[in-house]
């Protein structure tokens, strides 16, 4: 899972775990050709050899650092499966760390695909206890010290209607307690307008996806645009809706390189403090700067080194808008940069593990070792 510990936002965790798997997107019949025209060669040269299978299981370590979170260790393992010849790999696992400020995540997740790849479901649960540090909390100069309690569940389903088009229907649930370490953190909260809170959603979504892979994309184009409409008639206690729009593009160019490029908002409508739209770039801490409105801009080269070893160098910003008691204060841009290196771990399935440090303004930074690309 691609879910990394980055921030106090675990409060929406099932939700951006969701969004993160289903990037997997829709897998075409030519999306396998790369795999083919891979082994082609191997089975060529091998005649008088019996092909050897791939292990099914998956087992990456998962590590994050950063100065405003501490550092964080566990792992994510998965078993793969594969339910018939046109669709692509399902993905079934678990992960948990634990952090050096004492604070546990756990999960369970599905990605799968089937009937020819026309049929596509993401589930994820997640469970967690974060313990939070702020030095200074959205701009109001005030440290912040926070206990932040989650349970959520999220799941989606995806129909191929036609070529790479899927529609389809998604619902998330979660029930996040936010508090304080003493009084003064509990004031502090009461000031910015922060609060926990039950909520349960449902929404549509429709995506294209032209990419030849859904975990390590050489060329192709993605589009996922969706929405979450959160009533307390589901059981939550708001009423507000989130919507989404992510836009990436591939070109792969040189000795197997690929330049990536992604768009990315995230608007809401009447939503409490706690669950607006957040700055998601790598080097930030999620939930630490918020506002109804959140767009970002990404670019990223993939560099190539040989069949497994490879690099990435990229660059990008967001920026916050509308009105907002929770604002980050003198500030509407937010530029990340950073590089890493990532080692491919099923050359056959194209699914790699990644090492990269990240760096934003206001000490925000990171080191992170995950399982797949940033995205």
């Amino acid at each position: 899972m691609s879910g990394h510990p980055d921030g106090r936002g675990y409060r929406r965790f099932a939700v951006c775990v969701a969004f993160a798997l289903t990037i997997s997107g829709a897998r075409t019949a030519t999306a396998q050709q790369p795999d083919e025209i891979a082994t082609a060669p191997a089975e060529q040269a091998t005649d008088q050899k019996p092909a050897t299978r791939s292990s099914p299981w998956l087992l990456v370590p998962v590590v994050s650092s950063n100065p405003k979170l501490g550092t964080a260790f566990g792992g994510m393992g998965a078993y793969m499966h594969r339910f018939d010849a046109d669709s692509q790999v399902s993905l079934f696992g678990v992960t948990y760390q634990y952090t050096s400020t004492h604070s546990t995540i756990a999960g369970a997740f599905a990605r799968t695909s089937f009937g020819a790849d026309h049929h596509r479901i993401v589930g994820i649960g997640a469970f967690g206890y974060i313990k939070n540090d702020y030095a200074d909390y959205l701009g109001t100069g005030r440290p912040l010290q926070t206990n932040d309690d989650l349970k959520a569940v999220a799941a989606r389903y995806l129909y191929r209607v036609a070529g790479n088009w899927f529609i389809g229907a998604q619902g998330t649930a979660a029930n996040y307690q936010v508090l304080g370490e003493s009084a003064e953190d509990d004031l502090v909260l009461e000031t910015v307008g922060i609060r926990g809170f039950e909520a349960a959603a449902l929404g549509a979504v429709a995506m294209h996806d032209s990419r030849d892979n859904p975990d390590m994309p050489r060329v192709g184009w993605y589009l996922n645009v969706n929405n979450l409409a959160y009533r307390d008639a589901f059981g939550g206690s708001s009423t507000f809706d989130a919507y989404r729009v992510d836009v990436r593009g591939f070109w792969s160019h040189g000795g197997g390189h690929v330049l990536a490029v992604r768009q990315y908002n995230w608007l809401t409508h009447d939503a409490p403090a706690a669950a607006q739209s957040a700055v998601l770039l790598r080097g930030y801490k999620i939930g630490e700067y918020l506002a109804p409105y959140m767009s970002s801009l990404e670019a990223e080269e993939r560099l190539a080194f040989g069949s497994r070893w490879g690099a990435t160098v990229f660059s990008g910003v967001a920026t916050l808008y509308g009105q907002s008691a929770t604002a980050s204060q003198g500030r509407d841009y937010y530029p990340m940069w950073g590089a890493g290196l990532h080692f491919v771990v099923k050359p056959g399935e194209r699914m790699l593990i990644n090492l990269e440090y990240a760096a934003g303004v206001e000490d925000n930074r990171g080191m992170y070792l995950k399982f797949g690309y940033g995205w």
